[in-house]
């Protein structure tokens, strides 16, 4: 009888202790983590490749007698006093090295500064023929000239203003490329009558702008990215831009190579170097997002 009277306390017990939790404050959930959107910044180191089409639209070779006879048959046109010498080419690669600073994350200015080097390897011959004078027994002299550019490199300035991941800038500063110019003029025995040579490095100025975009790091277009992922860097861009260069012009000596009596005297060739580069590519940007 005690025993039953001492398990149904127990019990008792039991119940109000039950009661009593149900009434206590439950402890609340933590608040969830603000996780803040990374805002993408232009700010950052960046490497890059691009291929490129070159072309020239204003190139002119500029040749004068330097003695009067030589004078007499640039009067005449044996010689052509001016001839245009454009060229062009299309999938020449090169790359890059640059770096970029955006004031305020997000959208805002962008400067930075960039040095690159492309592989244009352009060149052509042209070929002039004189009019069938009487004073040449009308028969034409032929003339040959050749104007190459093996490669551009610039080392630009940048300014631009960032849309978020899309960029758009203006670019300008100095330009420098090897260069070769060759005049050939033959007599009317197709025999060599003149030539001069030039090969060297010119510099001059640049001056463009393009347009450049960040793929977002959840696009499809980042798989390619694996390169980019195994040099550490933060995102890959797309860009496409437009340069206009000139390298100025030179005077190339056209000396008498002493075929005969026609072959006297020397003329001078002046050839200019400006064109063209459009250029389409990526770069590789090393820094925060």
């Amino acid at each position: 009888m005690i025993a039953k009277t001492f398990l149904a306390g127990l019990a008792s017990l039991a119940a109000i202790g039950a009661a009593n939790a149900a009434d206590l404050p439950r402890r609340q959930a933590p608040p969830p983590v603000f996780v803040p959107v990374p805002v993408f910044t232009w700010t950052g180191f960046y490497v890059g490749t691009h291929s490129s089409y070159t072309f020239s639209d204003s190139q002119t070779i500029r040749t004068v007698g330097n003695n009067a006879n030589t004078a007499t048959n640039v009067a005449l046109g044996r010689r052509a006093p001016s001839f245009k010498a454009e060229q062009d080419g299309i999938g020449n690669i090169g790359g890059g090295i640059g770096y970029n600073y955006q004031f305020t994350p997000g959208s805002g200015l962008v400067v930075g500064a960039e040095a690159d080097v492309t592989w244009t390897d352009i060149g052509k011959r042209r070929d002039y023929f004189g009019p069938a004078i009487a004073q040449n027994n009308f028969i034409p002299d032929p003339s040959s000239y050749r104007n190459r550019l093996n490669y551009l490199g610039t080392v630009q300035g940048r300014l631009g203003y960032a849309f978020d991941r899309f960029l758009v800038y203006g670019t300008g500063g100095f330009a420098y490329g090897e260069v070769k110019y060759q005049a050939d003029f033959f007599n009317t025995a197709n025999q060599l009558a003149y030539f001069g040579r030039y090969k060297g490095m010119e510099t001059g100025y640049v001056y463009g702008g393009g347009i450049e975009y960040a793929i977002p790091t959840d696009s499809f277009l980042n798989r390619f990215n694996f390169i980019g992922g195994l040099l550490g860097a933060s995102a890959i861009t797309l860009k496409a831009e437009y340069l206009r260069y000139d390298l100025g012009s030179r005077n190339v000596l056209v000396n008498n190579t002493g075929l005969g009596a026609p072959a006297t005297g020397s003329y001078t060739s002046r050839f200019n170097t400006e064109g063209n580069l459009i250029k389409a590519g990526f770069n590789y940007k090393f820094g925060s997002m």
